[in-house]
């Protein structure tokens, strides 16, 4: 499973990257950047979290 970003909806608010930080951060621009695609059994509370906080719902969960 990987984890997909709609850049065209995301607001780049951090709030992904408060719950997941080892999954998502944002650069010097403060634009969002996915550190690691892979959704994990180590880090898939946390990511399921950040596509459940997201206010635009820019982020899902994909197979693949």
């Amino acid at each position: 499973m990987k984890v997909k970003v709609d850049f065209d909806l995301c607001e780049s608010n951090a709030l992904c990257e408060a719950l997941a930080p080892e999954v998502f951060e944002l650069d010097d621009d403060d634009y969002l950047v996915v550190k690691q695609e892979d959704v994990t059994d180590e880090n898939r509370d946390n990511v399921e979290r950040a596509v459940a906080a997201c206010p635009r719902s820019a982020i899902s969960i994909v197979e693949g």
